[in-house]
């Protein structure tokens, strides 16, 4: 009986550690959106690609079609807002953050800019995958 006890406590600790750390992944992951929303909105775009993946291999699908690669991104984003009057001001509203495997998790949500040129919003589907112990977005489908 003792060791059934025992079993039992060492179950439930490991199914608690696992839940901790998906809350904590997903604190991260928003803390991530945050910093963007915030650099988005001071125009600062290099800022805002922080959270993405650094690398030719980042997707983004908008409206324009498929975009490869970081600095790629960055230069449409540099094109489409060229000034604080076309980024304007950022805020994320989450609908979703669901774990897809260890290391990786997809939000959807909606974005909404405010700006002097003519508010915009839409909606977004973006992948985090966990890389080098940094929350990156490796995939972005925005509308």
């Amino acid at each position: 009986m003792k060791k059934l006890v025992l079993l039992f406590c060492l179950i439930s600790l490991i199914s608690c550690q696992a839940q901790t750390s998906e809350k904590e992944d997903k604190e991260a992951i928003l803390s991530v959106m945050s910093l963007q929303e915030e650099a988005w909105s001071n125009n600062d775009l290099e800022g805002f690609m922080k959270g993405y993946w650094k690398s030719d291999s980042l997707k983004f699908f908008g409206s324009s079609g498929l975009t490869n690669g970081w600095q790629q991104t960055l230069d449409n984003y540099k094109k489409g807002y060229p000034t604080k009057e076309h980024s304007g001001t950022l805020n994320f509203t989450i609908k979703d953050i669901s774990k897809i495997d260890e290391g990786s998790y997809w939000v959807m949500g909606e974005y909404h800019l405010i700006r002097s040129v003519g508010d915009a919003n839409g909606v977004f589907m973006i992948i985090f995958k966990k890389i080098d112990g940094e929350w990156k977005i490796v995939a972005d489908m925005s509308c």
